[in-house]
């Protein structure tokens, strides 16, 4: 259960009236904050800025800033640094989330906040479009975090009679170090924002500026089921409500790129079966037109070239091969040469008598028009109704760089940086009931747009287009800081890499990739038959340890930011099952660690390694540590035990 807050206020100078939203879970450590402004009188009010919260920190001498940021191909570097007097921002501009900052920050006293020891206060932004977290240290010495929508370029125009919402601003305190915090985060997530019942009674459209399918209520925007009754479970004490286990993952993309046809993709989908995949998914290149990314975005229908009999036949194909069938869809987007553009080439971005300029070969439709959103739903909606799709990958592959609306001129077309994020929420919003078995996952050419938001409509993101393991290792140690393994898609790709060339061995990357929820990306046809023999046996290992991966609680062993070693620990629900999972790239010739020590076991209590029967005492566990591998080159090792 849950319980909202809400004080109203009204300015006794101007015509507004806000009310302040908080709101806590019986279950979980974090904090909602969020805020509704409405014009109460007879003329258009202009808010130049509008943060969602201010949230000041206790009086300290210093404070330590651990954030993430990073580009394509390197999301979710973990970064810190000591705040100095003045005004440090994080912030993204770009019309989403963006691949260089992520929308959460982590501060703990005097740097002296250690994995598993000290107070860390941190907050993340419900929000997938431009944001903007300021961290202030005043000349007094006290240090505040404040974070909303990004006020460059935004100014929002109140009309008389209608609000906005703004978006939430989620907090979190933990006396555990950064892996106590990245616990707490990682269970409200997996209760409230991912789980199912969560999402059951979300309005279908996201609050934003009033105007039809607009609700009133501030109370429609958080995160879960809004003013939850506790009635049932005063104390607390009910069980957490886990989302359902991701299925491992076949996509084609990485084997097939655009040549894209039914008799190549059927290949691959016997081969994937094979495997133990449970969930295929076609990328790019399904629909008319499409050889390459130059060309035809926008043009939903299957291409009868590639497929004659439409998608029927494979669709029927991969279900009897009991596998479900997924696909790619990029909706937000459009390329010159469509018939899409050429019919409505004043649905995309742009400034009137000025270049129209392309990053991909694509333009940004403008999602904040009411017809475009609408014309993206009924796309869609079509789409999953006349095929039994599953799963959606929806891709955006940029960002917003000329956010023009010449038809708005004069009436606020900045709106555009609220009102684009606002109704992507309602077709997703929208499509989620009117599709619930339907799954989706987020991507944005990567790990460009994660965040509370889209992880509130999604089931899981795209967590960067690198797919290299060894890359992987920071990227998704940096990821666990603030969200859930089970939300973290990681592929086995091919060796070499296609993007790093680099080459690892099999083993290691599957290690790397089981570490969230498992995909497979590579071109399975050209694998030897040891190796997929070596993969279904490793699929089959995955499917066994996936409720602990998914559900239980993480602890970072080791970071490859100290070391060559990276190790990191998952304790199932209940505290029996325990995963590790430890991996090294090239280390020199000279000590070092030969163990690696457990966290979170019970010392008084046996436990039994499943592959060798072994028993260990917890104690020897948490204090001597289980043995590591000696080879220097890249390594690996998945260590299954059971509590007796």
């Amino acid at each position: 259960g849950s319980t909202t807050l809400v004080l109203g206020l009204e300015d006794l100078a101007y015509p507004l009236a806000v009310e302040l939203c908080y709101r806590v879970f019986d279950d979980a450590d974090v904090l909602e904050r969020w805020a509704r402004i409405a014009n109460t009188g007879d003329t258009p009010v202009v808010l130049r800025q509008a943060l969602s919260a201010n949230l000041w920190m206790p009086r300290e001498p210093s404070w330590r800033l651990r954030y993430l940021q990073g580009g394509w191909g390197s999301e979710n570097q973990i970064t810190e640094t000591v705040l100095r007097p003045g005004r440090f921002i994080l912030e993204s501009r770009r019309g989403t989330t963006s691949h260089q900052t992520s929308p959460w920050f982590a501060l703990d006293r005097r740097g002296e906040a250690t994995e598993e020891h000290g107070d860390v206060f941190s907050g993340s932004l419900a929000w997938s479009g431009s944001w903007k977290i300021v961290l202030e240290t005043t000349p007094g010495g006290r240090v505040h975090a404040s974070g909303g929508l990004n006020d460059f370029d935004a100014p929002i125009v109140l009309r008389p009679g209608t609000d906005v919402v703004l978006p939430v601003m989620a907090c979190l305190y933990s006396n555990g170090g950064h892996g106590g915090s990245s616990r707490a985060w990682h269970a409200s997530q997996l209760s409230h924002v991912l789980s199912r019942s969560a999402r059951d009674g979300r309005s279908p459209s996201f609050p934003g500026t009033n105007g039809p399918r607009r609700p009133e209520s501030a109370r429609a925007v958080s995160l879960a089921v809004a003013d939850a009754s506790t009635a049932g479970d005063p104390a607390g004490t009910a069980q957490p409500s886990y989302p359902p286990l991701r299925p491992v993952l076949y996509n084609s993309w990485e084997a097939t790129w655009f040549s894209v046809d039914e008799p190549g993709q059927t290949r691959l989908a016997e081969l994937a079966a094979e495997m133990g995949v449970e969930l295929f998914v076609v990328d790019d290149g399904w629909f008319t037109g499409r050889r390459d990314d130059h060309a035809a975005l926008g043009d939903w229908v299957v291409d009868t070239e590639k497929f004659p009999d439409g998608l029927a036949p494979l669709v029927a194909t991969v279900k009897g091969l009991g596998m479900g069938f997924g696909i790619w869809v990029e909706p937000e987007m459009t390329t010159p040469d469509s018939d899409l553009y050429r019919a409505h080439p004043d649905w995309v971005l742009h400034f009137a008598n000025r270049n129209r300029t392309e990053r991909r070969n694509q333009l940004v439709l403008n999602l904040a028009r009411d017809d475009v959103a609408g014309w993206v739903f009924a796309t869609l909606d079509r789409l999953l109704t006349e095929h039994e799709i599953e799963f959606v990958k929806w891709d955006m592959n940029r960002h917003l760089s000329e956010p023009g609306w010449p038809a708005e001129t004069g009436h606020n077309p900045e709106r555009v940086w609220l009102d684009y994020t606002r109704n992507l929420y309602a077709v997703l919003d929208g499509l989620r009931a009117a599709h619930p078995d339907v799954d989706i996952e987020s991507c944005s050419g990567g790990g460009g747009r994660i965040d509370l938001g889209m992880l509130s409509r999604t089931e899981q993101v795209w967590t960067s287009d690198n797919t290299d393991a060894l890359d992987r290792i920071a990227i998704q140690e940096g990821f666990s800081q603030a969200w859930p393994a089970q939300a973290m898609m990681a592929w086995v790709t091919d060796s070499p890499n296609p993007l790093t060339r680099r080459r690892l061995p099999l083993s290691f990357r599957f290690h790397v990739a089981m570490a969230g929820s498992l995909g497979i990306g590579g071109d399975l046809a050209e694998w030897s038959h040891e190796e997929r023999t070596e993969a279904r046996d490793l699929v089959a290992l995955y499917k066994k340890i996936r409720p602990t991966v998914q559900h239980g609680r993480l602890y970072r062993l080791a970071s490859t930011r100290q070391g060559p070693l990276g190790a990191v620990e998952y304790l199932g629900p209940g505290g029996y099952d325990v995963v590790v999972i430890a991996f090294s790239g090239p280390r020199p010739l000279r000590p070092w660690p030969s163990r690696i020590r457990l966290a979170g076991l019970d010392e008084a209590a046996t436990y039994r390694d499943c592959d060798s029967g072994a028993e260990t005492s917890g104690a020897v566990l948490t204090h001597l540590g289980l043995e590591l591998p000696t080879a220097l080159d890249a390594t690996s090792m998945l260590v299954r035990l059971e509590r007796l």
